[in-house]
């Protein structure tokens, strides 16, 4: 995954629009393109996605999971600004209709999400399991979920396939980590039961 080589405000990256429909972040001021997904990579969103808003709808919490739609803006390193944009996200129904005719972008002035979900890309391992983990920790970010699902990474290195659950605790991130037909414990969703696999081979 290349970077362009142009360093934008955070304005200007909400305002941003090269004539094509490809989907950027912004780390440290540089574009960042976002990819078009892999299909399994669509396929653990899609069944994210649908497993949270499902338990959250039978718990009749007033919160809702959206796929890659919302970013988070990160404090400013130097200053070069930065803001992601998580597979998926949980939040608050309130905090979502409050986006609706903005950019959906939240900023550093607006609480955290509850929830958020990256599924681990070939190219993008560092960046989920450092950068983004570093840039969540300090927005407060309670839970953050990693999915790696791969086989291989970009340089044919076997993966080890395996969700990854980091649960804030008096700022830092406590990791747990599942395999197989363990069941992943999400402290957000506590009576959730899914199992690491199940996440994993989500649509095979």
């Amino acid at each position: 995954m290349t970077t362009t080589k142009q360093i934008v405000t955070f304005d200007q990256y909400l305002t941003y629009n090269d004539g094509t429909d490809t989907r950027y972040e912004l780390e440290r001021g540089e574009l960042i393109p976002v990819a078009q997904p892999r299909g399994g990579h669509g396929e653990v969103m899609h069944f994210l996605e649908r497993g949270l808003t499902t338990e959250i709808e039978r718990l009749g919490l007033d919160w809702v999971a959206r796929q890659a739609a919302i970013g988070v803006r990160v404090p400013q390193v130097g200053r070069r600004d930065t803001s992601r944009v998580p597979d998926v996200t949980v939040l608050p129904l309130e905090q979502w209709k409050s986006l609706r005719n903005r950019e959906a972008v939240i900023e550093l002035d607006e609480p955290p999400p509850l929830l958020v979900v990256e599924v681990v890309s070939a190219g993008t391992e560092s960046r989920d399991h450092r950068a983004k983990r570093a840039e969540y920790n300090i927005l407060g970010i309670p839970v953050y979920l990693l999915v790696d699902f791969l086989d291989f990474d970009q340089n044919g290195k076997v993966i080890d396939k395996r969700v990854t659950v980091l649960t804030l605790v008096e700022g830092f991130y406590d990791e747990a980590v599942y395999r197989g037909e363990q069941i992943i414990e999400i402290p957000t969703f506590p009576e959730l039961k899914l199992t690491a696999n199940q996440v994993i081979n989500a649509g095979v």
